[in-house]
């Protein structure tokens, strides 16, 4: 058995597609498709069945599954035993919420590349839970601690949020000096029904009405705020990259949330995944304290 028939087999069944199997692996979907037909055809019986949704694991596929993720797992070790001991490279997919993405994974990727030449790293921003039993990412952060799954959770730091909102804005509207102030000044939030955590709900905790200009997007949020269209609720690690923008009220409303580091159950044998993860750790604790230093008290 072709062990990289074996891959594209496990790229399809996490992917529930052929060209999204395709995409991942650097191939074009009509070779995707040849080689599942002729690992079945070797097997001789089918892996996938074809619904509106995608391609499921049909009841071959279902009992090869853990033997391919017990090879590739196998074939990760050997990779790990072969490397030297300060090489980390290869590819890194790294899922998170677009706020830790847009502010903090770019100087921690920055810093892991320059002194890890050969590695590769995807950052994916997407305002969702990531799911690692499809690999649809390497590893994942989260902004709540998951409760089920075959996971490896580490809780990575803590920070803070606090109302604020930029210069211009605070020139042309009444001042805010207490809570009571707050009545009529335009807030700035995420949408209502596209809040994918219950974390996020910062309004709700903070007992404010709700938000006039929403987006599901937390980097849209800040850049409303940056722009003069309101106040919000804002992550002090992203306040030094928008000058203007000021914090409010700071002793009355303040938030504090945590950054969670998910990875699959079976990554925890890979030497080179458990140092990624360490890396990675360090990277962001030190990045989120790095930032919110510099905010003004």
């Amino acid at each position: 058995m072709d062990w990289d028939d074996m891959r594209i087999f496990l790229a399809v069944a996490r992917a529930d597609s052929l060209s999204a199997a395709g995409r991942r692996l650097g191939i074009d979907a009509s070779t995707v498709g040849r080689r599942v037909a002729r690992l079945e055809q070797a097997l001789g019986t089918a892996l996938f069945v074809k619904t509106p949704q995608g391609y499921a694991l049909a009841q071959g596929g279902e009992r090869l599954m853990p033997h391919a993720e017990a090879a590739e797992t196998a074939l990760a070790g050997a990779e790990d035993a072969l490397s030297g001991p300060g090489d980390l490279g290869g590819q890194l997919r790294i899922g998170a919420p677009d706020g830790c993405a847009n502010y903090l994974l770019p100087q921690v990727a920055a810093r892991l590349c320059e002194a890890h030449r050969g590695l590769e790293i995807q950052i994916v921003a997407l305002p969702r839970v990531f799911n690692l039993s499809k690999r649809e990412a390497d590893m994942a952060i989260a902004v709540s601690q998951p409760q089920a799954g075959r996971l490896v959770v580490q809780r990575l730091t803590d920070y803070s949020l606090h109302l604020a909102a930029h210069e211009d804005y605070l020139r042309a509207h009444p001042p805010i000096r207490e809570r009571e102030d707050l009545r009529g000044h335009r807030m700035i939030g995420y949408i209502p029904d596209l809040i994918f955590d219950r974390e996020l709900d910062y309004l709700a905790e903070t007992g404010m009405e709700l938000a006039q200009l929403t987006s599901n997007s937390v980097s849209v949020q800040m850049q409303a705020v940056r722009a003069g269209a309101g106040l919000g609720i804002v992550h002090d690690f992203a306040i030094p990259f928008c000058p203007g923008v000021r914090r409010l009220l700071t002793e009355q409303i303040s938030l504090s949330r945590s950054f969670w580091l998910i990875r699959h159950a079976d990554d925890r044998r890979s030497q080179r995944m458990n140092r990624l993860a360490d890396a990675l750790a360090q990277g962001i604790r030190a990045e989120v304290a790095r930032l919110q230093t510099q905010v003004a008290p």
